[in-house]
Protein backbone atom coordinates (compact mmCIF):
# COMPACT_ATOMS: atom_id res chain seq x y z
CA UNK A 1 0.00 0.00 0.00
CA UNK A 2 1.45 3.47 -1.18
CA UNK A 3 0.75 6.78 0.73
CA UNK A 4 0.78 10.32 -0.73
CA UNK A 5 3.73 11.59 0.45
CA UNK A 6 2.06 14.26 3.03
CA UNK A 7 0.18 11.56 4.38
CA UNK A 8 3.75 9.76 5.19
CA UNK A 9 4.92 12.96 6.64
CA UNK A 10 2.32 13.19 9.34
CA UNK A 11 2.37 9.96 10.08
CA UNK A 12 6.05 9.94 10.57
CA UNK A 13 5.73 12.88 12.45
CA UNK A 14 3.14 11.25 14.65
CA UNK A 15 4.84 8.04 15.14
CA UNK A 16 7.81 9.92 16.27
CA UNK A 17 5.99 11.56 18.97
CA UNK A 18 4.32 9.06 20.17
CA UNK A 19 7.51 6.91 20.56
CA UNK A 20 9.27 9.82 22.38
CA UNK A 21 6.52 10.24 24.75
CA UNK A 22 6.05 6.08 25.62
CA UNK A 23 10.01 6.49 26.20
CA UNK A 24 9.45 9.29 28.04
CA UNK A 25 6.64 7.45 29.95
CA UNK A 26 8.70 4.31 30.46
CA UNK A 27 11.86 6.34 32.08
CA UNK A 28 9.86 7.86 33.95
CA UNK A 29 7.46 4.78 36.09
CA UNK A 30 11.27 3.04 35.33
CA UNK A 31 12.54 6.13 38.06
CA UNK A 32 10.11 5.72 40.34
CA UNK A 33 9.93 2.10 41.16
CA UNK A 34 13.98 1.74 41.21
CA UNK A 35 14.94 2.53 44.71
CA UNK A 36 17.29 5.64 45.03
CA UNK A 37 19.72 4.33 47.31
CA UNK A 38 20.31 1.01 45.33
CA UNK A 39 20.77 2.92 41.76
CA UNK A 40 24.45 3.93 42.25
CA UNK A 41 25.98 0.51 42.85
CA UNK A 42 23.56 -2.20 40.45
CA UNK A 43 23.41 -1.99 36.99
CA UNK A 44 19.86 -1.42 35.84
CA UNK A 45 18.04 -4.21 35.19
CA UNK A 46 15.36 -3.91 32.46
CA UNK A 47 11.81 -5.53 33.22
CA UNK A 48 9.41 -6.93 30.67
CA UNK A 49 7.56 -4.67 30.46
CA UNK A 50 9.91 -1.87 29.24
CA UNK A 51 11.80 -4.79 27.09
CA UNK A 52 8.49 -4.53 25.29
CA UNK A 53 8.30 -0.68 25.54
CA UNK A 54 11.87 -0.58 23.83
CA UNK A 55 11.08 -3.11 21.35
CA UNK A 56 8.03 -1.25 20.50
CA UNK A 57 10.40 1.56 19.74
CA UNK A 58 12.96 -0.02 18.07
CA UNK A 59 9.67 -1.57 15.44
CA UNK A 60 8.73 1.91 15.54
CA UNK A 61 11.96 3.51 13.93
CA UNK A 62 12.63 0.95 11.66
CA UNK A 63 8.87 2.28 10.16
CA UNK A 64 9.92 5.49 10.06
CA UNK A 65 13.11 4.82 8.58
CA UNK A 66 11.51 3.22 5.71
CA UNK A 67 9.10 5.47 5.68
CA UNK A 68 12.13 8.04 5.39
CA UNK A 69 13.28 6.28 2.23
CA UNK A 70 10.15 5.93 0.53
CA UNK A 71 9.70 10.22 0.50
CA UNK A 72 13.24 10.77 -0.05
CA UNK A 73 12.39 8.26 -3.03
CA UNK A 74 9.33 10.18 -4.09
CA UNK A 75 11.09 13.44 -3.60
CA UNK A 76 13.56 12.56 -5.98
CA UNK A 77 10.85 11.45 -8.83
CA UNK A 78 9.15 15.00 -8.24
CA UNK A 79 12.11 16.46 -9.19
CA UNK A 80 12.67 14.63 -11.83
CA UNK A 81 9.57 15.31 -13.16
CA UNK A 82 9.52 19.44 -12.18
CA UNK A 83 12.94 19.87 -14.01
CA UNK A 84 10.79 19.22 -17.53
CA UNK A 85 8.16 21.51 -16.40
CA UNK A 86 7.87 25.02 -17.36
CA UNK A 87 9.40 27.08 -14.63
CA UNK A 88 10.68 30.23 -16.30
CA UNK A 89 7.95 32.36 -18.63
CA UNK A 90 8.45 36.06 -19.63
CA UNK A 91 5.97 38.28 -21.58
CA UNK A 92 7.19 40.84 -23.48
CA UNK A 93 4.53 42.93 -25.28
CA UNK A 94 4.43 45.84 -28.09
CA UNK A 95 3.18 47.52 -30.62
CA UNK A 96 4.24 45.59 -33.68
CA UNK A 97 2.75 48.43 -36.35
CA UNK A 98 2.90 52.17 -36.42
CA UNK A 99 -0.82 52.10 -37.28
CA UNK A 100 -2.00 50.05 -34.46
CA UNK A 101 -1.32 50.89 -30.63
CA UNK A 102 -1.94 49.37 -27.62
CA UNK A 103 0.74 46.87 -27.48
CA UNK A 104 -1.55 43.69 -28.32
CA UNK A 105 1.13 42.41 -29.72
CA UNK A 106 3.66 40.17 -27.58
CA UNK A 107 6.14 37.31 -27.56
CA UNK A 108 6.14 34.51 -24.85
CA UNK A 109 9.04 32.54 -23.70
CA UNK A 110 7.76 29.02 -21.89
CA UNK A 111 10.94 27.09 -20.50
CA UNK A 112 11.78 24.49 -18.09
CA UNK A 113 15.11 24.80 -16.08
CA UNK A 114 17.21 23.84 -18.94
CA UNK A 115 15.81 26.57 -21.27
CA UNK A 116 13.95 24.21 -23.11
CA UNK A 117 10.52 25.06 -24.45
CA UNK A 118 8.71 27.13 -26.69
CA UNK A 119 8.24 31.25 -27.31
CA UNK A 120 4.95 32.13 -28.68
CA UNK A 121 4.22 35.47 -30.43
CA UNK A 122 1.60 36.96 -31.47
CA UNK A 123 1.20 40.03 -34.23
CA UNK A 124 -1.74 42.17 -34.19
CA UNK A 125 -2.32 44.25 -37.24
CA UNK A 126 -5.77 46.25 -38.08
CA UNK A 127 -7.33 43.53 -39.89
CA UNK A 128 -5.72 40.09 -38.37
CA UNK A 129 -3.64 39.03 -35.75
CA UNK A 130 -0.90 36.01 -36.54
CA UNK A 131 0.70 34.00 -33.97
CA UNK A 132 3.65 31.61 -34.70
CA UNK A 133 5.51 29.34 -32.14
CA UNK A 134 8.82 28.28 -31.93
CA UNK A 135 10.23 25.37 -30.30
CA UNK A 136 13.50 26.40 -28.51
CA UNK A 137 16.62 24.51 -27.08
CA UNK A 138 19.16 25.23 -24.10
CA UNK A 139 17.87 29.01 -24.39
CA UNK A 140 18.25 29.63 -28.45
CA UNK A 141 16.34 28.39 -31.74
CA UNK A 142 17.00 26.58 -35.09
CA UNK A 143 14.45 28.92 -36.33
CA UNK A 144 14.78 32.64 -36.94
CA UNK A 145 13.88 34.64 -33.91
CA UNK A 146 12.36 38.55 -33.53
CA UNK A 147 14.32 40.87 -31.22
CA UNK A 148 11.20 40.35 -29.08
CA UNK A 149 11.63 36.64 -28.84
CA UNK A 150 15.39 36.61 -28.03
CA UNK A 151 14.24 39.12 -24.99
CA UNK A 152 11.41 37.01 -24.38
CA UNK A 153 13.95 34.51 -23.74
CA UNK A 154 17.08 35.99 -22.28
CA UNK A 155 14.28 37.26 -19.57
CA UNK A 156 12.39 33.87 -19.04
CA UNK A 157 16.07 32.60 -18.49
CA UNK A 158 17.17 35.42 -15.95
CA UNK A 159 14.13 34.73 -14.22
CA UNK A 160 12.69 38.25 -15.08
CA UNK A 161 8.81 38.15 -14.86
CA UNK A 162 6.64 40.31 -17.68
CA UNK A 163 8.54 43.05 -19.64
CA UNK A 164 7.20 45.90 -22.06
CA UNK A 165 9.44 46.22 -25.23
CA UNK A 166 9.82 50.09 -26.14
CA UNK A 167 8.60 51.26 -29.92
CA UNK A 168 9.73 49.86 -31.97
CA UNK A 169 10.13 49.83 -36.43
CA UNK A 170 7.08 48.75 -37.92
CA UNK A 171 6.92 44.98 -39.18
CA UNK A 172 5.75 43.79 -42.34
CA UNK A 173 3.61 40.53 -42.55
CA UNK A 174 6.00 37.50 -41.90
Amino acid sequence: MTFPPKTLSLLAVIALGLAVLALFVAVASAARRRPRAQSSSLPIQIDDVLRGILEGHARALQQLESTVRQLASEDARIGERLSHAVQQVALIRYDAFEDVGGRLSFSCALLDERGDGVVVTSISGRQDTRVYAKPVSRGTSDHNLSEEEVLAIREALAGSGPAEAGPREPVEAR
